[in-house]
């Protein structure tokens, strides 16, 4: 069984979405097909969310009537037959009907998520019609049946392989199907999500739940590259990644992989392939247990970095110090990407202001608490670099010019961060391309 994931870009035009039936109808395996829903179809429905939430039913219904004329569109160009427009246009009615009815309804958490949903939906459905037009056996698997989280928000893998299985067994002889990524239910049974890039978790969670050949995950990229494209002239792109680099790089910034994704993959080491739906023949990247080489490979950088700093003498060999700082942030939910420590000061990264102030206001008692926003993380990750000669002066003479302020080095074979001032990140990478690579 092979996992195919495609997402917004890749089945955000009618054409786009021919040619992914095309590359899922090109061989014999067996496929489980995951779909986003298509591009700007999740932000829209964000924004009508939150008009919703603001009380503006009328901006909210613009929104509503903006993204069905979108559609509309789509489907005509979508489908050839007027029995498969006839079926596409009543999907597309039944949703936006719902979309309609909730203008009258008590906004709330719950509908929100519900209103979330309708991207995956809607693109599922819509697809499947076209395989039928076209007479390829296929069969959607709701992922609302089977894909499932915890009150933590933790999907329940046992129970979603459990739920996987029995679907796929209402269906004897057929090798194709198509489900929704992104989506899922709660604890509670009532609709809910994976949250931004979860529809690439969805896809390893699937891989993961049946124990596939391969997860593939098809974007509008040839695979990872050494350095990000946008900001870097000249970058390469990777053959082959470790699980524990993909992870460390997807965490820290690559945007063609979210970092949920490596973890189920990795449980039952099912290989994942990053491949681009525009040039399905370049080779992309593979990941897998083995790294493939030794040495830097990559370096990726993360925005909306907060440094909290915590200065005090009465560290001075303070036996359960650092238990009660790490006590406040779990106690707000808040991860802490770096740290660093000394005899009389430690200073630890966030991405998440939800609860800063509340935060600082309870390390108070501990000592002088400085804050700096607008700040980057730049990681440098490859495979044992932690035992690469001369890795570190490399690094350091390289960005001899740049604002260092915090150095994350040893606590990963595979990865080594510094922190630097967002306005400075651009600098940053160049000059590591240049450095690292002897790419201009």
């Amino acid at each position: 069984m092979k996992i195919m994931k495609f997402g917004g870009t890749s089945v955000g035009k009618p054409e786009r979405m021919h040619s992914v039936a095309q590359l899922i109808t090109k061989d014999e395996e067996s496929k489980i097909v995951v779909l986003s829903a298509l591009s700007g179809t999740t932000n829209a429905l964000v924004s009508i969310g939150d008009a919703l939430a603001a009380g503006d039913r009328t901006l909210a219904k613009q929104h509503i009537d903006k993204l069905e004329a979108h559609y509309q569109q789509f489907i005509k160009e979508l489908v050839t037959t007027d029995a498969a427009y006839q079926k596409a246009k009543s999907i597309v009615a039944e949703h936006f009907e719902f979309l309609n009815i909730i203008l009258k309804i008590s906004f709330s958490d719950a509908l929100n998520k519900d209103i979330l949903a309708q991207g995956e939906l809607l693109s599922t459905k819509l697809f499947c019609v076209f395989l039928e037009e076209k007479g390829v056996s296929h069969a959607l698997l709701p992922a609302l049946e089977f894909m499932v989280i915890d009150s933590n928000d933790e999907p329940l893998l046992p129970l979603i392989k459990t739920r996987l299985a029995h679907s796929l067994e209402q269906h004897p002889g057929i090798k194709l199907f198509i489900t929704q990524g992104y989506i899922c239910r709660n604890a509670r049974g009532e609709v809910d999500n994976l949250k931004r890039g979860g529809s690439d978790y969805t896809a390893s969670l699937v891989a993961a739940a049946c124990n596939a050949s391969v997860c593939e995950i098809w974007t509008d990229i040839d695979g990872m590259h050494n350095n990000d494209p946008r900001i870097v002239k000249k970058t390469l792109p990777i053959e082959q990644l470790s699980f524990e680099e993909a992870a460390e790089l997807a965490y820290f910034g690559a945007k063609i992989l979210h970092p949920t994704c490596i973890w189920p993959a990795q449980q039952e080491k099912v290989p994942v392939k990053l491949l681009n739906t525009m040039q399905p023949e370049a080779a992309g990247t593979t990941i897998r247990e083995e790294a493939g080489s030794v040495g830097v490979k990559a370096i990726a950088a993360k925005d909306g970095i907060i440094a909290i700093n915590i200065k005090s003498s009465r560290m001075l060999l303070a036996y359960g110090f650092l238990r009660k700082i790490f006590e406040v942030f779990e106690k707000y939910r808040t991860s802490i990407d770096m740290i660093t420590t000394s005899e009389v000061a430690v200073s630890v990264t966030i991405d998440n202001d939800v609860h800063l102030k509340q935060i600082v206001k309870e390390l108070e008692p501990f000592g002088h608490i400085t804050v700096e926003d607008q700040q980057s993380i730049v990681s440098v990750v490859g495979n044992e670099i932690a035992q690469t000669p001369d890795i570190l002066s490399k690094l350091f003479e390289t960005l001899a010019a740049v604002p260092v302020s915090m150095v994350s080095y040893g606590g990963s074979k595979h990865n080594i961060s510094i922190l630097v001032p967002s306005a400075y990140k651009t600098s940053t990478l160049q000059l590591l391309n240049k450095g690292l690579f002897g790419l201009e």
